[in-house]
């Protein structure tokens, strides 16, 4: 298991890749908004819905609503992401984990991350799935399963989560998929975790509703 100096460690290396490029080719690739202030540069990304903050030559990842640091790991995916950026579109072609080059190295890590939770959180309540990623990502409703969404976790990275419900024969089921392009900009191993933190913030949304449902 990684320990916090090997996350620190990681969040140095890309920070001192991340220095060599351009910010406002970055920004145009993210479909992102270059900022400039005082001797400082930056730009403001969508990551899970959110306003995100990154800037020159300090290199610091900020939550911007918050004015703090994101947690190491979501820095660490997000250098990954802006050192590895394309000018690259979705292709609209789905791709389960394992088509992922090396996704089977890191399948028992996205299996315990992502799908378990989010088939034993919603595999009896899928309807909660479409209302909860709506709200929490401005997902999109699609049209596999019983319920699935789209969600765009990064810019040109969208996730989809599909779930079907479980009945007397069989129990609940679900798969995440991603578009093709995603092996271009990610490894899979920052998939697995990428896949985590979609899934992660819906099951503590439906944790909380039930809790406020019985209270």
């Amino acid at each position: 298991m990684p320990r916090i100096d090997d996350y620190k460690q990681a969040v140095a290396l890309g920070a001192e890749e991340l220095l060599k490029k351009n910010p406002k080719r970055l920004a145009d690739q993210s479909k992102g908004e270059f900022i400039q202030e005082g001797e400082g540069v930056g730009i403001q990304i969508r990551f899970l819905n959110r306003p995100v903050l990154v800037w020159w030559p300090e290199i610091r990842i900020l939550d911007k609503e918050k004015g703090e640091e994101l947690p190491l790991q979501q820095q660490i995916l997000i250098l990954h992401y802006l050192n590895g950026l394309k000018q690259i579109m979705p292709e609209g072609q789905w791709l389960s984990f394992q088509e992922i080059p090396d996704g089977r190295f890191y399948m028992d890590a996205f299996v315990r991350r992502a799908k378990e939770p989010l088939v034993r959180t919603f595999g009896n309540d899928p309807g909660d799935l479409i209302l909860l990623a709506k709200a929490m990502f401005g997902a999109v409703e699609a049209d596999k399963g019983d319920a699935s969404v789209i969600v765009e976790a990064l810019p040109h990275i969208p996730v989809m989560l599909i779930i079907w419900k479980g009945d007397e024969e069989f129990p609940p089921d679900g798969s995440i998929l991603f578009d093709s392009t995603i092996k271009e900009l990610l490894s899979a191993e920052d998939i697995a975790w990428l896949a985590g933190m979609v899934v992660y913030p819906l099951v503590g949304a439906k944790k909380a509703k039930k809790e406020n449902k019985n209270a």
